[in-house]
């Protein structure tokens, strides 16, 4: 099985918020973003989403971009960015999914996955404690984010096979820093991190390659030109 990563989608469909006002490099995403998914995934594979799916506010609004997810090829686990409100608890979330035939796709949501010599695991996150303006709300989903990163990894316990962590948010700052989410994800044995969140200029920043034992990509869309990244094979 192959697997691939891309995140921060900004679906549009279910809310008529495209994302080519904020920046041209997002003209045409939704139709290249299927074109490079549909010339890349095959249907053995495994795409891994974390966050930003969609601009919907609530889960049944969100029926038009999860029709496109499953339009596409492969099998998809989705979790949560920092936009996705539509989110909720993982029993609507499945229930969602059920009622609308969404069987390509899974919700990554205080669980893990795990096929033959892979483990999916994964949270949130959250925003880097020495940024400007971290707040005590901040602090608490923050130390809330660590918790669900534990209690999903903590599935993963005695698997023998690569463990890949689906984050959001990135966990190191901006001057390479790690946060809270790199020692959770060393003291489970985690070999992969992928991430999102970041956008523009703010992705000349971001860590990536081998970094004390663990190999960190970026997979924003846009950073990805709209094309998912081979993560490897298993």
């Amino acid at each position: 099985m192959r697997v691939f990563a891309i995140s921060d989608l900004h679906l549009a469909l279910a809310k008529n918020k495209p994302m080519d006002v904020f920046d041209p490099v997002w003209d045409n995403y939704m139709e290249r973003l299927r074109e490079n998914w549909t010339r890349i995934i095959g249907q053995d594979d495994l795409v891994l989403v974390p966050g930003d799916i969609s601009w919907a506010t609530y889960i049944e609004e969100s029926k038009p971009d999860f029709d496109y997810i499953e339009s596409l090829s492969g099998k998809k686990i989705i979790s949560k960015g920092n936009h996705d409100y539509w989110w909720t608890t993982h029993s609507k979330l499945n229930k969602f999914k059920e009622n609308l035939s969404l069987g390509s796709i899974a919700f990554l949501h205080n669980n893990a996955f795990f096929y033959e010599n892979l483990a999916v695991a994964g949270a949130r996150g959250w925003k880097n404690p020495e940024e400007d303006g971290f707040t005590v709300e901040d602090e608490k989903i923050y130390n809330r984010e660590l918790e669900r990163l534990k209690n999903s990894l903590k599935f993963t316990e005695g698997f023998n096979g690569t463990r890949i962590c689906m984050l959001h948010y990135p966990p190191f700052s901006a001057d390479g820093k790690p946060t809270g989410f790199v020692e959770v994800m060393k003291s489970f044995g985690v070999n992969i991190c992928v991430y999102g969140h970041l956008h523009g200029k703010s992705c000349s920043y971001a860590a990536e390659g081998l970094i004390d034992g663990i190999r960190y990509h970026l997979v924003s869309a846009d950073y990805l030109k709209f094309e998912p990244l081979f993560i490897g094979e298993w």
